[in-house]
């Protein structure tokens, strides 16, 4: 939720820019501690020990992957015993109507292909893409998350001024700065 202040913009939250990821994971577990909880960080590469303090758990995107498989796999099969043995049967050298060994290839080639598509925009969709714009996008020294900067997002809370809570808790200097990101 944006709040209203008195230059006239409303404020969507603060971005507090770190020089180190060290710096930035110790300040990121202050904020969880304090109860901050819509917290968003951007830097250019991963580090570990983030997914685990903002609370998020990949467990979901494998199990979709595989189930993408599994459906792919009984629908390719279903697609061809339907198409041979049910719909159109023809007995052509005495062969059976459902020679599942002929629909092997066919069968992985269609797993594969759920595989890859479900799995991309499952993958799209927990990492909240794509994202053609956001304000935060605007922010000074954004730009530099994707070279050398390890940003912090911290949202407003509703009904609570934390200006002074996050000077205290992110003390300005030794490469840290926070500035306010309007909506």
């Amino acid at each position: 939720m944006s709040v209203r202040r008195g230059t006239g913009h409303s404020l969507r939250g603060r971005l507090a820019a770190f020089d180190d990821p060290d710096a930035m994971l110790e300040a990121l577990r202050r904020l969880r501690q304090e109860g901050f909880s819509q917290l968003e960080v951007y830097g250019p590469h991963a580090v570990e020990g983030v997914d685990e303090l903002l609370g998020r758990q990949a467990r979901a995107l494998p199990l979709i992957v595989v189930a993408a498989g599994g459906l792919g796999a009984v629908g390719g099969f279903f697609l061809q015993y339907w198409g041979m043995a049910l719909s159109y049967p023809l007995n052509i050298g005495g062969r059976p109507l459902n020679s599942w060994p002929a629909f092997a290839p066919s069968t992985f080639e269609l797993a594969a292909l759920a595989i890859l598509l479900v799995g991309f925009l499952a993958f799209c969709r927990f990492c909240r893409l794509p994202r053609l714009y956001d304000p935060i996008f605007d922010a000074p020294g954004f730009e530099r998350a994707s070279q050398d900067r390890f940003l912090i997002w911290i949202a407003e809370r509703e009904g609570r001024d934390d200006r002074e809570l996050l000077r205290q808790l992110l003390p300005e200097g030794d490469g840290v700065r926070i500035d306010e990101v309007p909506a």
